[in-house]
Protein backbone atom coordinates (compact mmCIF):
# COMPACT_ATOMS: atom_id res chain seq x y z
CA UNK A 1 0.00 0.00 0.00
CA UNK A 2 1.93 3.49 -0.94
CA UNK A 3 -0.66 5.63 -1.09
CA UNK A 4 -2.89 6.39 2.45
CA UNK A 5 -5.91 9.54 2.55
CA UNK A 6 -8.01 9.99 5.44
CA UNK A 7 -10.75 12.98 5.38
CA UNK A 8 -10.43 14.37 8.58
CA UNK A 9 -12.84 17.60 8.14
CA UNK A 10 -14.97 18.92 5.15
CA UNK A 11 -15.67 22.42 3.50
CA UNK A 12 -19.15 22.23 4.78
CA UNK A 13 -17.78 21.27 8.77
CA UNK A 14 -17.28 25.01 9.58
CA UNK A 15 -21.49 24.65 10.38
CA UNK A 16 -20.06 22.57 13.36
CA UNK A 17 -19.92 25.00 17.05
CA UNK A 18 -17.43 27.04 17.37
CA UNK A 19 -15.93 24.53 20.77
CA UNK A 20 -15.90 21.10 18.53
CA UNK A 21 -13.71 23.17 16.14
CA UNK A 22 -11.62 24.10 18.28
CA UNK A 23 -11.31 20.84 20.06
CA UNK A 24 -10.68 19.50 16.19
CA UNK A 25 -8.28 21.79 15.16
CA UNK A 26 -5.90 20.84 18.57
CA UNK A 27 -6.63 17.04 17.32
CA UNK A 28 -5.33 18.16 14.00
CA UNK A 29 -1.97 19.52 15.67
CA UNK A 30 -1.33 16.50 17.48
CA UNK A 31 -2.04 14.17 14.32
CA UNK A 32 1.11 16.13 12.22
CA UNK A 33 2.76 15.63 14.62
CA UNK A 34 2.50 11.89 14.51
CA UNK A 35 3.53 11.99 11.37
CA UNK A 36 6.22 13.95 11.32
CA UNK A 37 7.60 11.59 14.47
CA UNK A 38 7.61 8.96 11.51
CA UNK A 39 7.67 10.15 8.25
CA UNK A 40 11.32 9.87 8.06
CA UNK A 41 11.54 6.18 9.45
CA UNK A 42 8.61 4.95 6.93
CA UNK A 43 9.38 7.23 4.46
CA UNK A 44 6.19 9.01 4.18
CA UNK A 45 5.76 12.05 2.49
CA UNK A 46 2.83 13.91 3.79
CA UNK A 47 0.37 16.11 1.65
CA UNK A 48 -2.61 18.44 3.13
CA UNK A 49 -5.50 18.13 0.59
CA UNK A 50 -7.71 21.23 0.58
CA UNK A 51 -7.58 24.90 1.55
CA UNK A 52 -5.27 26.78 3.38
CA UNK A 53 -7.20 30.14 4.05
CA UNK A 54 -9.88 29.55 6.65
CA UNK A 55 -7.60 27.25 9.14
CA UNK A 56 -5.44 29.25 12.25
CA UNK A 57 -2.35 30.74 10.90
CA UNK A 58 -0.25 28.12 13.20
CA UNK A 59 -1.52 25.38 12.11
CA UNK A 60 -1.03 26.11 8.47
CA UNK A 61 1.94 27.00 9.18
CA UNK A 62 2.92 23.86 10.81
CA UNK A 63 1.57 21.84 8.14
CA UNK A 64 3.56 23.74 5.60
CA UNK A 65 6.49 22.57 7.29
CA UNK A 66 5.76 19.21 7.36
CA UNK A 67 5.18 19.01 3.72
CA UNK A 68 8.46 20.72 3.19
CA UNK A 69 10.52 18.23 5.31
CA UNK A 70 9.25 15.20 4.00
CA UNK A 71 8.46 16.06 0.43
CA UNK A 72 11.55 13.64 -1.47
CA UNK A 73 10.30 10.88 0.80
CA UNK A 74 8.72 8.21 -2.04
CA UNK A 75 7.79 4.84 0.10
CA UNK A 76 4.57 6.41 1.08
CA UNK A 77 2.39 9.26 0.72
CA UNK A 78 -0.09 10.07 2.99
CA UNK A 79 -2.57 12.44 2.57
CA UNK A 80 -5.15 14.48 5.07
CA UNK A 81 -8.33 15.91 3.50
CA UNK A 82 -8.70 19.15 6.10
CA UNK A 83 -11.18 22.21 4.65
CA UNK A 84 -11.60 19.59 1.58
CA UNK A 85 -14.44 19.38 -1.02
CA UNK A 86 -14.60 17.66 -3.71
CA UNK A 87 -16.25 20.60 -6.08
CA UNK A 88 -14.04 23.23 -4.48
CA UNK A 89 -11.05 21.38 -5.36
CA UNK A 90 -12.22 21.28 -9.10
CA UNK A 91 -12.99 24.45 -9.12
CA UNK A 92 -9.41 25.32 -7.32
CA UNK A 93 -7.68 23.72 -10.06
CA UNK A 94 -9.72 25.41 -12.57
CA UNK A 95 -8.88 29.20 -11.23
CA UNK A 96 -5.17 27.78 -11.02
CA UNK A 97 -5.47 26.38 -14.37
CA UNK A 98 -6.93 29.83 -16.19
CA UNK A 99 -4.02 31.53 -13.85
CA UNK A 100 -1.14 29.47 -15.97
CA UNK A 101 -2.51 30.68 -18.62
CA UNK A 102 -3.94 27.46 -20.17
CA UNK A 103 -6.01 27.78 -23.62
CA UNK A 104 -6.45 24.04 -24.43
CA UNK A 105 -6.58 21.63 -21.18
CA UNK A 106 -7.27 17.78 -21.05
CA UNK A 107 -7.46 15.18 -18.61
CA UNK A 108 -3.93 14.76 -18.20
CA UNK A 109 -3.42 18.34 -17.88
CA UNK A 110 -6.05 19.10 -15.91
CA UNK A 111 -5.03 15.91 -13.36
CA UNK A 112 -1.69 18.30 -12.91
CA UNK A 113 -4.03 21.45 -10.90
CA UNK A 114 -6.06 18.73 -8.42
CA UNK A 115 -4.44 18.47 -4.95
CA UNK A 116 -3.11 15.41 -5.80
CA UNK A 117 -1.69 16.49 -9.01
CA UNK A 118 2.33 15.66 -8.29
CA UNK A 119 1.71 12.34 -6.64
CA UNK A 120 2.44 8.84 -8.50
CA UNK A 121 -0.70 7.33 -7.21
CA UNK A 122 -3.29 9.80 -7.34
CA UNK A 123 -6.54 7.93 -8.51
CA UNK A 124 -8.20 5.65 -5.71
CA UNK A 125 -8.40 2.29 -5.72
CA UNK A 126 -10.47 1.34 -2.96
CA UNK A 127 -12.43 3.92 -0.93
CA UNK A 128 -14.13 2.62 2.95
CA UNK A 129 -16.67 4.71 3.80
CA UNK A 130 -17.37 4.30 7.90
CA UNK A 131 -20.24 5.26 9.68
CA UNK A 132 -22.78 3.24 7.79
CA UNK A 133 -23.01 6.07 5.64
CA UNK A 134 -23.39 5.13 2.22
CA UNK A 135 -22.53 7.93 0.19
CA UNK A 136 -19.03 9.45 -1.09
CA UNK A 137 -20.14 13.22 0.81
CA UNK A 138 -17.58 14.48 -2.25
CA UNK A 139 -14.36 13.05 -1.62
CA UNK A 140 -12.02 12.91 -4.58
CA UNK A 141 -14.62 12.62 -7.24
CA UNK A 142 -12.05 13.39 -10.31
CA UNK A 143 -9.91 10.73 -8.57
CA UNK A 144 -12.24 8.23 -7.42
CA UNK A 145 -13.86 7.49 -10.66
CA UNK A 146 -12.78 3.72 -10.88
CA UNK A 147 -12.47 3.57 -6.78
CA UNK A 148 -13.51 -0.18 -5.37
CA UNK A 149 -16.33 0.59 -2.18
CA UNK A 150 -16.11 -0.88 1.05
CA UNK A 151 -18.95 0.22 3.91
CA UNK A 152 -17.85 -0.19 7.41
CA UNK A 153 -20.74 0.44 10.09
CA UNK A 154 -18.23 1.60 12.99
CA UNK A 155 -16.88 5.93 13.05
CA UNK A 156 -13.22 5.90 11.46
CA UNK A 157 -11.74 6.55 15.14
CA UNK A 158 -12.96 2.57 15.96
CA UNK A 159 -11.17 1.31 12.82
CA UNK A 160 -8.69 -1.14 13.66
CA UNK A 161 -6.33 -2.85 11.81
CA UNK A 162 -8.58 -5.78 11.64
CA UNK A 163 -11.38 -4.04 10.15
CA UNK A 164 -8.72 -2.68 7.42
CA UNK A 165 -7.32 -6.23 6.86
CA UNK A 166 -10.97 -7.32 5.98
CA UNK A 167 -11.57 -4.16 3.45
CA UNK A 168 -8.46 -5.40 1.54
CA UNK A 169 -9.45 -8.62 1.64
CA UNK A 170 -12.60 -7.79 0.14
CA UNK A 171 -11.23 -5.43 -2.21
CA UNK A 172 -8.92 -8.46 -2.99
CA UNK A 173 -12.04 -10.41 -4.30
CA UNK A 174 -13.18 -7.41 -6.83
CA UNK A 175 -13.17 -7.65 -10.63
CA UNK A 176 -11.70 -4.92 -11.68
CA UNK A 177 -12.39 -4.48 -15.87
CA UNK A 178 -12.04 -0.64 -16.32
CA UNK A 179 -14.90 -0.89 -18.75
CA UNK A 180 -13.09 -3.37 -20.90
CA UNK A 181 -13.48 -7.33 -21.02
CA UNK A 182 -12.09 -9.80 -18.23
CA UNK A 183 -8.29 -10.50 -19.30
CA UNK A 184 -8.59 -14.46 -19.07
CA UNK A 185 -11.36 -16.25 -18.63
CA UNK A 186 -11.93 -18.45 -15.82
CA UNK A 187 -14.77 -20.85 -16.11
CA UNK A 188 -15.86 -22.11 -19.47
CA UNK A 189 -18.26 -25.06 -17.83
CA UNK A 190 -21.78 -25.35 -18.99
CA UNK A 191 -23.71 -24.92 -16.17
CA UNK A 192 -26.72 -27.24 -17.88
CA UNK A 193 -24.28 -30.08 -17.65
CA UNK A 194 -22.89 -28.54 -14.53
CA UNK A 195 -26.21 -29.12 -13.01
CA UNK A 196 -26.63 -32.62 -14.10
CA UNK A 197 -23.04 -33.88 -12.83
CA UNK A 198 -23.73 -32.43 -9.24
CA UNK A 199 -27.88 -34.25 -9.22
CA UNK A 200 -26.19 -37.59 -10.47
CA UNK A 201 -22.91 -37.54 -8.03
CA UNK A 202 -25.18 -37.11 -5.23
CA UNK A 203 -27.38 -39.32 -6.49
CA UNK A 204 -24.52 -42.10 -6.70
CA UNK A 205 -23.29 -41.08 -3.42
CA UNK A 206 -26.63 -41.31 -1.20
CA UNK A 207 -26.87 -44.62 -2.75
CA UNK A 208 -23.33 -45.69 -0.94
CA UNK A 209 -21.72 -46.30 -4.25
CA UNK A 210 -18.99 -43.44 -2.54
CA UNK A 211 -17.97 -45.76 -0.24
CA UNK A 212 -14.51 -46.90 0.17
CA UNK A 213 -11.58 -44.11 -0.73
CA UNK A 214 -12.49 -43.84 -4.18
CA UNK A 215 -15.75 -44.96 -5.10
CA UNK A 216 -17.27 -47.33 -8.52
CA UNK A 217 -15.64 -46.51 -11.17
CA UNK A 218 -18.67 -44.78 -12.86
CA UNK A 219 -18.26 -42.56 -9.60
CA UNK A 220 -14.82 -41.74 -10.37
CA UNK A 221 -15.49 -41.27 -13.97
CA UNK A 222 -18.33 -38.58 -13.04
CA UNK A 223 -15.77 -37.12 -11.00
CA UNK A 224 -13.67 -36.61 -13.17
CA UNK A 225 -15.63 -35.58 -16.02
CA UNK A 226 -17.58 -32.83 -13.18
CA UNK A 227 -14.23 -31.49 -12.31
CA UNK A 228 -12.31 -31.25 -15.74
CA UNK A 229 -15.79 -28.99 -17.18
CA UNK A 230 -16.05 -27.07 -14.03
CA UNK A 231 -11.95 -25.93 -13.27
CA UNK A 232 -10.46 -27.36 -17.26
CA UNK A 233 -8.23 -29.40 -14.91
CA UNK A 234 -5.20 -31.02 -16.76
CA UNK A 235 -6.19 -35.03 -16.82
CA UNK A 236 -3.64 -35.81 -14.43
CA UNK A 237 -4.92 -33.42 -11.73
CA UNK A 238 -8.60 -34.46 -12.62
CA UNK A 239 -7.79 -37.88 -11.28
CA UNK A 240 -6.30 -36.74 -8.55
CA UNK A 241 -8.63 -34.17 -7.55
CA UNK A 242 -11.67 -36.37 -8.52
CA UNK A 243 -10.56 -38.80 -5.81
CA UNK A 244 -10.62 -35.89 -2.76
CA UNK A 245 -13.51 -34.61 -4.12
CA UNK A 246 -15.53 -38.09 -3.58
CA UNK A 247 -13.97 -38.60 0.05
CA UNK A 248 -15.33 -35.49 0.85
CA UNK A 249 -18.38 -36.19 -0.52
CA UNK A 250 -18.58 -39.38 1.63
CA UNK A 251 -16.86 -37.88 4.84
CA UNK A 252 -19.77 -34.90 4.61
CA UNK A 253 -22.60 -37.88 4.45
CA UNK A 254 -20.87 -39.50 7.28
CA UNK A 255 -20.43 -36.34 8.84
CA UNK A 256 -16.87 -37.07 9.63
CA UNK A 257 -15.60 -33.02 9.22
CA UNK A 258 -12.15 -33.43 9.80
CA UNK A 259 -11.54 -36.10 7.22
CA UNK A 260 -14.30 -34.16 4.83
CA UNK A 261 -11.79 -30.54 5.62
CA UNK A 262 -8.77 -32.72 4.63
CA UNK A 263 -10.05 -33.82 1.68
CA UNK A 264 -10.96 -30.14 0.88
CA UNK A 265 -8.09 -28.88 1.15
CA UNK A 266 -6.07 -31.08 -0.99
CA UNK A 267 -8.90 -30.96 -3.53
CA UNK A 268 -8.39 -26.91 -3.46
CA UNK A 269 -4.89 -27.14 -3.66
CA UNK A 270 -4.71 -29.21 -6.85
CA UNK A 271 -7.20 -25.92 -8.23
CA UNK A 272 -5.54 -23.33 -7.15
CA UNK A 273 -2.18 -25.09 -9.09
CA UNK A 274 -4.15 -25.08 -12.47
CA UNK A 275 -6.56 -22.58 -12.55
CA UNK A 276 -5.10 -19.15 -11.80
CA UNK A 277 -7.16 -17.85 -8.78
CA UNK A 278 -5.25 -16.17 -5.48
CA UNK A 279 -7.60 -18.70 -3.58
CA UNK A 280 -6.74 -20.30 -0.35
CA UNK A 281 -6.94 -24.45 0.37
CA UNK A 282 -7.24 -24.13 3.94
CA UNK A 283 -9.76 -20.95 4.53
CA UNK A 284 -11.66 -22.06 2.12
CA UNK A 285 -12.38 -25.96 3.17
CA UNK A 286 -12.68 -24.14 7.04
CA UNK A 287 -15.68 -22.17 5.32
CA UNK A 288 -17.16 -24.94 3.15
CA UNK A 289 -17.03 -27.17 6.38
CA UNK A 290 -18.84 -24.54 8.39
CA UNK A 291 -21.83 -24.39 5.27
CA UNK A 292 -22.43 -28.37 5.69
CA UNK A 293 -22.65 -28.22 9.26
CA UNK A 294 -25.11 -25.24 9.01
CA UNK A 295 -27.64 -26.79 6.54
CA UNK A 296 -27.01 -24.76 3.71
CA UNK A 297 -26.72 -21.12 5.61
CA UNK A 298 -26.82 -17.89 2.67
CA UNK A 299 -24.44 -16.23 4.84
CA UNK A 300 -21.68 -18.59 4.91
CA UNK A 301 -22.29 -19.69 1.17
CA UNK A 302 -21.61 -16.00 0.10
CA UNK A 303 -18.26 -16.25 2.67
CA UNK A 304 -17.51 -19.99 0.69
CA UNK A 305 -18.15 -18.60 -2.91
CA UNK A 306 -16.04 -15.48 -2.65
CA UNK A 307 -13.00 -17.20 -0.86
CA UNK A 308 -13.36 -19.88 -3.47
CA UNK A 309 -13.80 -17.49 -6.95
CA UNK A 310 -12.16 -14.35 -5.32
CA UNK A 311 -14.99 -12.08 -5.78
CA UNK A 312 -16.70 -9.93 -3.19
CA UNK A 313 -19.22 -11.07 -0.79
CA UNK A 314 -22.47 -9.04 -2.21
CA UNK A 315 -21.17 -9.62 -5.67
CA UNK A 316 -22.15 -14.01 -4.71
CA UNK A 317 -25.33 -12.92 -2.90
CA UNK A 318 -27.63 -14.74 -5.90
CA UNK A 319 -25.00 -17.19 -6.39
CA UNK A 320 -25.24 -18.12 -2.67
CA UNK A 321 -28.96 -18.03 -2.77
CA UNK A 322 -29.51 -20.49 -5.53
CA UNK A 323 -26.37 -22.81 -4.16
CA UNK A 324 -28.59 -22.72 -0.89
CA UNK A 325 -32.07 -23.70 -2.95
CA UNK A 326 -30.54 -26.63 -4.54
CA UNK A 327 -28.22 -27.82 -1.92
CA UNK A 328 -31.42 -27.82 0.12
CA UNK A 329 -33.54 -29.54 -2.33
CA UNK A 330 -30.78 -32.20 -3.45
CA UNK A 331 -31.03 -32.94 -0.02
CA UNK A 332 -34.59 -33.73 0.13
CA UNK A 333 -33.73 -35.89 -3.12
CA UNK A 334 -36.02 -33.41 -5.02
CA UNK A 335 -33.34 -33.93 -7.84
CA UNK A 336 -35.47 -32.34 -11.03
CA UNK A 337 -36.14 -28.99 -8.73
CA UNK A 338 -32.86 -29.38 -7.69
CA UNK A 339 -31.01 -29.90 -11.28
CA UNK A 340 -32.79 -26.17 -12.00
CA UNK A 341 -31.17 -24.45 -9.08
CA UNK A 342 -27.71 -26.00 -9.91
CA UNK A 343 -28.43 -24.62 -13.51
CA UNK A 344 -29.35 -21.01 -12.42
CA UNK A 345 -26.38 -21.27 -9.60
CA UNK A 346 -23.94 -21.84 -12.25
CA UNK A 347 -25.45 -19.69 -14.77
CA UNK A 348 -24.89 -16.79 -12.29
CA UNK A 349 -21.55 -17.97 -11.15
CA UNK A 350 -20.15 -18.15 -14.50
CA UNK A 351 -21.39 -14.38 -15.09
CA UNK A 352 -19.98 -12.72 -11.84
CA UNK A 353 -16.50 -14.62 -11.88
CA UNK A 354 -15.94 -15.20 -15.92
Amino acid sequence: MHTFTVWGFSTENWDRSAEEISYLMTLYRKMVDEVRKEAKKEGIRFVHLGRKDRFPADLVKYIGEVEEETKNNDKHVFNVALDYGGRDEIVRAINKLLAAGETRVDEKTFAKYLDTGDQPYPYVDLFIRTSGEQRTSGLLPWQMTYAEFYWELDHLPDMTPEKLREAIIDFSRRRRRFGGNDKEEHLKFDPKLMAEMEIEISRLVEAGHGAGTYGNQRLRDLAIRYLAEQYGLSKELTKEAGKNLLEALVYRRQENWTAAKKALVELYGLVKKNIGLAMEPEIIANVEIGWWKNGGDEKMARLMLAEKFRVSELQMSKSAHLACLADEETGKKNFEKARGYWEKFYAALKDRVA
